[in-house]
Parts: structure tokens; sequence; C-alpha cells
């Protein structure tokens, strides 16, 4: 769900950025002059921020008159009308470049989230991750969401999940006992410290999976695992589909069907925010 209220600072900051103080070539266009125009898509895929790019143009003047043409999660082809704009010339091609390349690069996230979603089963779920562009996080996770993906944790705050480098640490700490008995111990911990969010721990070996499995977190993360090793896994957890069993590192579209078939749960995909192509929009004056 996206706030305006938290949005505005954000965007004043972004169109600031690109305007400084003012666009010295849009100044030379009649103060008065009005333009109709309509922000398409230029290429196939899914669209997301139309929201975020109507906002863009109205943090910069309220007047815009803006009608929406598509409805984020849709399908769009090549030509198709995203935004309808009645304005100032100045300000609607002041705003152009900021609002175009937000509406692009979330809708690029949203294409490639549709991509991966297609390619697997309804009863696995694809997530992203916290790779994501600094301060564009939550605009990316509801990219990602428009797309048919589903949202990880937020951030560090709002679920444990203990990784490699966190058991690293325990099991060289004051009564350490092995792997085994770190991943124990951290898990038992974790329940007591943080009793309502949710707890998923990283594993590497089968040893590590056993253990994991009997102190019972919500989900237990195999991490760079080969197939073979997954699908054993998932014998090993057994019908119950508890905890739940995520797959990720290094996902792709060419992996991505194989992976869901060795019965995983949920498979995260860093390269949905991290590396999805933006999507070609453009804004026409007529």
């Amino acid at each position: 769900m996206l706030d305006s209220r938290q949005l505005r600072p954000w965007l004043r900051a972004a169109l600031h950025e690109d305007l400084g103080r003012g666009d010295v070539t849009s100044s030379l266009l009649p103060p008065g002059k009005r333009i109709h125009a309509t922000v398409i898509a230029k290429a196939p895929g899914i669209v997301a921020g139309i929201p975020v790019a109507a906002l863009t143009f109205q943090t910069l003047d309220r007047a815009i008159h803006i009608t929406p043409a598509a409805r984020d999660g849709a399908k769009v082809h090549p030509g198709q009308a995203l935004l309808q704009l009645d304005g100032s010339a100045r300000t609607i091609l002041a705003a152009e470049r900021t609002a175009l390349n937000l509406l692009g690069h979330l809708s690029g996230i949203a294409t490639l989230t549709r991509q991966y979603v297609d390619l697997v089963p309804k009863t696995v779920k694809i997530l992203d991750t916290r790779k994501t562009t600094a301060g564009l996080r939550a605009l990316e996770k509801y990219a990602v969401a428009a797309g048919g993906g589903k949202n990880h944790r937020f951030g560090l705050y709002d679920a444990v999940l203990i990784k490699t480098n966190h058991l690293k640490l325990l099991r060289r700490g004051p009564g350490g006992s092995g792997q085994a008995g770190a991943i124990r111990a951290a898990i038992a911990n974790a329940r007591r410290a943080h009793p309502r969010l949710q707890l998923g721990i990283e594993v590497t070996t089968f040893t590590e999976l056993q253990a994991a499995l009997a102190a019972k977190p919500d989900l237990i993360l195999l991490d760079n695992w080969p197939l073979t090793m997954m699908r054993t896994g998932v014998r090993v957890r057994g019908k119950a589909r508890r905890p739940l069993l995520e797959a990720s590192g290094g996902v792709t579209l060419a992996t991505v069907a194989a992976i869901a078939h060795t019965g995983v749960d949920r498979i995260s995909v860093g390269r949905l925010t991290h590396s999805a192509p933006a999507l070609d929009v453009s804004l026409q004056v007529q």
C-alpha cells in the first residue's frame, strides 16, 4: 500500500535533484502554455507505479489534471496509454523525467516478477529480498507485489533470519557446542527474545537441516543448495510442510522452474529488485 504522505517528501527531493535552480529549457516556453500529454508503454510488460508517477507530477504542480489509463498489475502492450495529463507545459515537462524514471523502473520490476511467477506452480511463492535500492525499498517491494510476487521481510526489524555469519559467531561464543548446538541455541534464544516475529534460519548441510527441523523454526533457508540436495531436504522435512523451506541464491529464469519442482515452498530472488531492466515508457504531447 502506497502512502502519499510518506512519498511526497521523497518525491520533492527527487524532483529537486533534477530541477536544481529550475528547468532552464522549459522556461523558454510561454508561461501560460497548456498541453495535453499521454504517458505510453513502448514495450510489453506489467505496469506498476501509475499512482507514483501521477503523484510526482502533482507534487510539482497540484493543478495538473491526471487521468489514469491503466491499473498497476495489468499487462500492457506497446503504444498503450498509461496516464493522461492536462496542465502547464512548463511543469509537465519539468516533472517528466523523474516520473518516467520511477514508472519505468517499477514496471520493470513488476514485469520481471511476473515472468518468474508464471514459471512456477501456484503453490510455490516467489519472494523478493532486501537487495533493493537505498531509499526505494517500499516502492520496489510494491512493484514486486504488483507483478504477483510476495514480499519477504521489509527490513532487519520485522522478522528474525539467522544466517551463516550469525551462526559462526554464536558457535564461537561462550558455551558454543558446534554448529548443531549453535542452531538449537540460536532458535531457542530467538523464540524467547522475539516470540511474535517470524523466525527463519539458513542451513548449509543436512546435519544443520536436521538440527533446525528439530528446533522447529517457521522457515528454513536453503541457500545455494544443488537441486539434488533440495529434493532430499524436502523429503527429510516430510509432508507436514512445516517448517517452510525456502530456496535462494543465484535463481534465474532458466533455473526457477527446476527449483520449484524440488518441492520447496518459497523461492527468494534478489534480481527481482537489483537487476530488473526498466520497462520503456514515454510521454507524448498532443
